[in-house]
């Protein structure tokens, strides 16, 4: 498949940018990607891990802003609710930060041997097919706790919020036609 994604400001009908569709070699090389960066990250310390969270959580504070008229050009949630949006994607991610050690704990059970316990082992890549309406809330509920156990993620995030989607990355594919 090959074709645009096109970003469209609802309440003007302003087209605020437009996006590659990946083809079909993109999307391997996404996945490839993702599972060379996941199998280093589950070899994280969960030192490391808490502060990668704590560093998204600065992140979203300090875009906050940013970020939320965004999701206000991009889909029409009124700015209050977007920055609140993005308040409690900075809150999830220091809450999983703190929590996580607790939450993925070796716990014992009881059996008929000398030692067991159910322990908690990263998965691998972790695929998730987001939804439109809170576009920043629902990645984080998602990465949140996917990171903080040694998982990476893999993210299909409606089409007409990527702006939104590629807010974060480091460096943003380039718009369409270039």
């Amino acid at each position: 498949m090959t074709g645009t994604l096109r970003s469209v400001d609802p309440a003007t009908g302003e087209e605020i940018a437009s996006y590659r569709v990946l083809i079909p070699a993109g999307i391997e090389a996404a996945v490839a990607a993702a599972d060379e960066v996941q199998r280093a990250w589950r070899g994280a310390s969960f030192e490391e891990r808490v502060r990668g969270l704590r560093e998204a959580a600065r992140l979203l504070a300090e875009r906050r802003e940013r970020y939320a008229t965004l999701v206000t050009r991009e889909m029409g949630k009124p700015i209050a609710e977007a920055r609140a949006e993005l308040d409690t994607c900075a809150l999830t991610c220091d809450f999983y930060a703190e929590k996580a050690a607790q939450f993925l704990a070796p716990e014992p059970v009881e059996t008929d041997a000398d030692d067991s316990f159910a322990t908690y082992e990263p998965l691998g890549v972790v695929l998730a097919i987001m939804p439109w309406n809170f576009p920043f809330w629902q990645v984080t509920r998602f990465a949140a706790p996917a990171l903080m156990a040694g998982n990476g993620g893999l993210l299909k995030h409606a089409p007409n919020v990527s702006g939104c989607a590629l807010a974060g990355r480091r460096s943003p594919p380039p718009p369409a036609g270039r």
